[in-house]
């Protein structure tokens, strides 16, 4: 019996160290296949004219954006202004009435001067890879500029890159976050299962009808 149990452990022990080095590889690759496409504002701008700038949920603290949402707020409104692109997508979680993060980053945008005609709500941007497989299927995107933070960026550019999309990404973290290392942790994890959405292409929760961006913003509009 002890042997048996000796047994049990080597093989529980070996195949925990596969685990992990697949974990770590798939990290390793995810990162190291997206970093080139990560670019300057100034680099943004010296690009043809992307069909739209997708900035990506990050919370709300009620009626305004948390500060990293703000940051990917900011970003995409100078690559707008910059002329990287004539429209934004503001993908988030709209899931429930109650907590809606598309139209707080619309308004934003709107309040700095950006068009609302030219603002797009993706209202079921409800992870990642939802947000760049709706872009395309929904909005009709080939190519974009993508903005989040750094850390996050990487997975976005792998999953665009994986759903036939061009796209390049502007990093937006010129502050530190509490609980960032907390996040790099959980994104390896996120990168993970990315990684296996982009083998299956598994379809969104929701999808719909199309909504070109090349179009009127204000069609997404629900209030």
């Amino acid at each position: 019996m002890n042997e048996v149990l000796k047994n049990v452990l080597v093989i529980g022990s070996i195949v925990i160290v596969i685990a992990i080095i697949v974990v770590i590889a798939i990290n390793f690759w995810i990162v190291a296949s997206s970093k080139n496409r990560i670019i300057t504002e100034e680099q943004a701008k010296n690009l043809p004219k992307a069909d739209c700038i997708l900035v990506l949920g990050a919370g709300i603290w009620g009626n305004s954006p948390s500060p990293m949402l703000e940051d990917r707020l900011l970003q995409g409104i100078s690559l707008y202004q910059n002329g990287v692109s004539n429209k934004i997508i503001m993908s988030g979680d709209h899931g429930k009435k109650e907590y809606d993060e598309v139209n707080v980053m619309k308004n934003y945008a709107i309040e700095k001067g950006v068009p609302s005609e030219n603002i797009f709500m993706d209202h079921a941007g409800f992870s990642t890879y939802d947000s760049i497989y709706r872009a395309k299927e929904i909005f009709e995107v080939k190519n974009m500029i993508v903005v989040t933070q750094e850390y996050h960026l990487y997975r976005a550019l792998y999953v665009a890159e994986r759903l036939g999309i061009n796209a390049y990404g502007v990093k937006s973290n010129p502050r530190e976050y509490a609980g960032q290392a907390f996040r790099e942790i959980r994104e390896i994890a996120a990168r993970n299962k990315d990684f296996l959405q982009c083998i299956f292409k598994p379809t969104p929760q929701l999808l719909g009808d199309t909504i070109p961006v090349s179009g009127n913003g204000d069609v997404t509009n629900d209030k």
